[in-house]
């Protein structure tokens, strides 16, 4: 899948943003290995903890059906009425990625539109990430 393709279904992602309180709206698109893409968006509470983050709600969303294993995430983000600006994931969704990401080889997407955007690895965003790897023994982490 083209990331423009993948910036897209991000873009509708966003647009399903349940955020009344900061009117910041997210989206997120997640490829899975097996070719199956899952959105996800940003979901505020008024208690502000509770809040889920678009990239979390796309991982969550996969993992709830049983699939474990990605590529890629492009995200967008900004406020309601502005133009869209480079949107990275929060310390919270970088850690999630690392659970189920190899982190030299799951590329992170941040568009402003479906031609303007940035990639990285998880490693670049989160150098000396702390992962399965570090507590499990390699013959027990999901491949």
């Amino acid at each position: 899948m083209k990331h423009s393709e993948l910036i897209k279904e991000a873009l509708l992602a966003r647009e399903k943003s349940y955020s009344p309180y900061s009117g910041f709206r997210v989206g997120a698109a997640l490829l899975a290995s097996n070719g199956m893409v899952y959105q996800g968006c940003n979901i505020e509470n008024s208690s502000y903890t509770p809040t889920n983050c678009a990239e979390r709600t796309a991982f969550f969303k996969a993992v709830s059906e049983g699939i474990t294993d990605f590529e890629v995430i492009a995200i967008v983000g900004g406020k309601k009425d502005e133009d869209l600006d480079y949107c990275a994931p929060c310390g919270v969704c970088r850690q999630v990625m690392m659970e189920f990401c190899d982190p030299q080889k799951f590329k992170i997407v941040l568009a402003k539109s479906e031609d303007e955007y940035k990639e990285y690895t998880l490693e670049e965003i989160l150098p000396l990430g702390f992962g399965p790897k570090n507590i499990l023994n390699d013959s027990i982490i999901r491949k």
